[in-house]
């Protein structure tokens, strides 16, 4: 997360002294860990698939996205915290062991958020989740629908563009919605042309449509966050407290924080208007559209009046 914050312009220096206290994101994912870095910011977990009232996460994945978010970075001297680490969590567990899940699981979800936002004071959906095709056309319109009413309820919603690319139309369906900020992954100029970096994997739009997506990009590779599977021995110390992932997954919670931010910052400030400081304030890579969207999410920029 070290670098990411570099890349994105959202080291403290950059961003201070906001931290998206008094804000709460949800986060749709596989669970969520009491990792050290992130056990104070949950005020909520509901699980979908085994009904536990415990928080837990079966994968790593959920837990990873989090810490991204809103970690302080307790167990690494601040290095891989979040880039919002007042942020509040709402997490729900609607992904198994395997990272997958079901588009029911997924609304159920959505729904859970909208009938609770008001109680937890939740303004941001993160959707670290990239879809692959929905053969049911009835479902993918379903899903469709609630992304739109957690937008119309004043919701930001932020979603994965999948890791099906670089072909053209590999984005996610989830990521088509006009309701959400879609987020590809890019690592930055000088990690550009690397093995295995962003532009050999993250989900793009159709050419030629009137919707263009992503709208926005992050780094997604190789990122440090939290580790699900850590370690706490009789000492009280941790091993093993941080891992490393991969995917336009880890770029979403980039883009939840800054708008945890500018939340923080404009309280009265709707959705479209947090939407549009984000992508209007975007570093152009002087990439093609379906590659960076609007450009490198720049936190620092959009904070500024």
């Amino acid at each position: 997360m070290n670098r990411v914050k570099r890349v994105v312009h959202a080291t403290q220096a950059e961003v201070s002294p906001y931290t998206g206290a008094g804000v709460t994101a949800a986060v749709l994912d596989t669970g969520f860990a009491m990792h050290p870095d992130i056990a104070g910011r949950l005020v909520c977990f509901r699980d979908f698939l085994h009904g536990r009232s415990r928080p837990y996460d079966d994968c790593g994945h959920g837990t990873h996205v989090a810490g991204c978010l809103c970690g302080n970075g307790s167990c690494s001297g601040g290095l891989y915290a979040g880039i919002a680490p007042g942020c509040r969590i709402v997490a729900c567990k609607v992904l198994d062991e395997k990272g997958e899940g079901s588009v029911e699981n997924m609304i159920a979800g959505i729904r859970y958020i909208l009938t609770t936002r008001n109680l937890y004071h939740t303004r941001i959906l993160n959707i670290s989740v990239g879809v692959e095709e929905i053969k049911e056309e009835f479902l993918e319109k379903q899903l469709q629908f609630w992304l739109c009413q957690a937008w119309n309820a004043g919701l930001l919603v932020v979603v994965a563009a999948g890791n099906n690319g670089p072909g053209a139309n590999s984005i996610s369906p989830l990521a088509m919605s006009p309701c959400v900020i879609a987020v590809g992954c890019h690592d930055g100029k000088e990690r550009q042309g690397m093995d295995k970096c962003c532009d050999s994997y993250s989900g793009r739009g159709p050419e030629g449509k009137r919707i263009k997506k992503p709208d926005i990009v992050a780094p997604g590779t190789n990122i440090i966050s939290c580790n699900a599977d850590f370690i706490t021995t009789r000492w009280k110390s941790v091993r093993n407290p941080y891992t490393i992932k991969s995917g336009t997954s880890m770029a979403v919670p980039a883009v939840s924080a800054t708008a945890a931010l500018l939340w923080q910052k404009y309280p009265l400030s709707s959705n479209r208007h947090i939407k549009e400081r984000i992508l209007l304030s975007a570093q152009d890579l002087g990439e093609n559209w379906g590659k960076q969207g609007w450009g490198m999410l720049y936190a620092g920029r959009a904070l500024k009046d």
